[in-house]
């Protein structure tokens, strides 16, 4: 049992979910690990914004995640599967991270430097 993070959804809205996200399963063999904590890595990625390698020990491997990541993410009629899934289930989208507050931030203060460059007469 692993530990649980903001960004799970319950077991009864991936129920909801679980059929869209089969339909991309290419029957080869028996799944080894579970769907839902896939789903849940992936939320979680999509939440903190930390990279594929970090991944809580919980976690399937990151290798795996990454692999259902993809499949997931390939364009489709209307929107691919994870849009889909993340639409129906009703999570709420990753907030917005630590580097990009940071990357705004400077974004702004280079605005607000220009423009009183430019606002200020020449030669003064």
């Amino acid at each position: 049992m692993r530990e649980t993070y903001p960004s799970d959804i319950s077991r009864e809205q991936f129920e909801v979910i679980r059929p869209l996200l089969e339909s991309a399963r290419r029957k080869t063999s028996p799944r080894k690990i579970d769907l839902y904590e896939a789903f849940c890595a992936v939320l979680y990625l999509l939440r903190s914004g930390c990279q594929w390698r970090m991944l809580p020990e919980g976690f399937p491997k990151w290798r795996t995640v990454h692999a259902y990541f993809q499949i997931w993410s390939e364009p489709r009629e209307g929107g691919t599967l994870l849009q889909q899934a993340l639409k129906k289930s009703a999570w709420r989208g990753p907030r917005e991270t630590g580097a990009q507050r940071m990357q705004h931030a400077l974004d702004c203060g280079r605005a607000k430097r220009e423009e009183h460059r430019h606002g200020s007469p020449q030669g003064l």
